[in-house]
């Protein structure tokens, strides 16, 4: 595919819709709609997991674009440093804890979004003090419930969840359903 051409069609605060016109392999122009965030660093999506009772820190919060709840991992853009993974969990979910591996920065959504991200492992021990009476420190319109699950509950979890009308990200499902059912 060959760009011919781009276009804004709409400038909002965070986001920005294009039109690109794309040659194919065929010489005929093919149309297409997508969405760029305007920052542009990666975010990062956090896995992360309390130490020694290894149940996973999910999160249940609300999303406008679906109208509802959604359970998925914390996340936020990352100004460039995974290391802010560990600004976001607090922030999120009021626990801290310690990177213990990052991921190469990968696309997240590529169908209709330019975006990227890291996945980001922390573990959390939580003996520390500081994780004994975690506490959120929510921006301004932010909706988020911190559900822990163990490993060996977190399908039943998604399934319940999902019957009481709670989305469920893709990457949960992935990690700890598929992979599974397909390794």
């Amino acid at each position: 595919m060959k760009k011919i051409s781009e276009k804004i069609l709409y400038q909002g605060q965070w986001l920005s819709m294009y039109e690109t016109v794309y040659e194919d392999r065929n010489g005929v122009p093919v149309s297409w709609e997508s969405v760029k965030r305007k920052k542009t660093t990666p975010g990062v999506v956090i896995i992360a997991k309390l130490v020694p009772s290894r149940q996973f820190i999910l999160i249940k919060q609300f999303r406008h674009a679906v109208g509802g709840y959604v359970l998925s991992f914390p996340a936020g853009l990352a100004d460039g440093d995974p290391r802010h993974a560990l600004v976001e969990l607090k922030e999120e979910t009021g626990y801290i804890g310690r990177i213990v591996s990052v991921s190469p920065v990968l696309k997240t959504g590529s169908t209709i979004v330019d975006d990227s991200g890291q996945t980001v492992y922390i573990e959390v021990d939580e003996k520390d003090p500081a994780n004994l009476d975690p506490r959120q420190d929510l921006e301004p319109g932010e909706d988020i419930e911190v559900c822990l699950v163990r490993r060996d509950e977190i399908k039943k979890y998604l399934m319940a969840e999902q019957g009481q009308g709670t989305h469920i990200s893709a990457n949960l499902w992935y990690l700890f359903v598929l992979r599974d059912e397909i390794l």
